[in-house]
């Protein structure tokens, strides 16, 4: 028996790093003149890719490519580290892959500063994968999911996303896949169920106990 795959959202679903993300917009919109969003905008920011979060924030298109590079500049020096594991996250993973899971972060962040954060959090020796977007950041995040489910070594007997944002119940269905909705991230209020999230969880506990239930049928545990 193939073991089941739960994809792993990273921002705002196993690391609070709103700080850093939003320090280092507020530094780009700053350095290149224009209006610093609110602080209820720059929470949108957290979670799809920046791209998208620039021009949904008034950022005009032939200055987007421009305000992304000095939020990566800034964010690259100081606000990529600026992120904290949740309180639980690292006890959960061990649990899901003690219990027989594949665990693989897909994520809407560039790869080369995913894989990297995940080191430094502590998070890499408790994944199987870390799957992030191009640097240039096209793509969706249903393409992360497809990359992430392509590069399996054995197609998994199941499949299971959790996430915080709408996106990421979106980028699951695109896949075929449900969506576990995780309310400590940076949805706003009613967000995940409006998108589809099978199931919305409040603590890192109820998703343990989610996603053993969910995908219980098909795990065999790890010698």
């Amino acid at each position: 028996m193939t073991s089941p795959l739960v994809l792993l959202d990273l921002d705002g679903t196993l690391l609070d790093s709103i700080s850093g993300i939003t320090a280092s917009i507020s530094v780009a919109f700053r350095r290149c003149g224009l209006p610093i969003p609110t602080t209820a905008e720059l929470r949108a920011f957290v979670g799809p890719p920046i791209g998208d979060s620039m021009r949904a924030h008034g950022v005009p298109e032939d200055r987007v490519d421009e305000v992304i590079t000095a939020y990566r500049e800034d964010f690259g020096v100081t606000g990529m580290y600026d992120a904290t594991v949740y309180d639980g996250v690292p006890e959960l993973l061990a649990d899901l892959r003690a219990a027989g899971c594949r665990l693989v972060v897909a994520t809407s962040k560039p790869e080369p500063f995913a894989v990297p954060i995940c080191a430094d959090r502590g998070l890499t020796p408790l994944l199987d994968g870390v799957f992030g977007a191009p640097l240039d950041e096209s793509g969706t995040k249903a393409d992360v999911i497809a990359r992430a489910l392509a590069a399996e070594p054995e197609p998994a007997t199941s499949a299971l996303m959790v996430g915080d944002r709408e996106h990421d119940v979106h980028g699951a269905r695109e896949n075929g896949l449900d969506c576990v909705g995780v309310t400590w991230g940076y949805a706003a209020p009613g967000e995940l169920a409006a998108a589809g999230a099978v199931v919305i969880v409040g603590t890192v506990d109820e998703l343990r106990r989610t996603v053993l239930a969910r995908l219980g049928d098909t795990i065999a545990p790890r010698a």
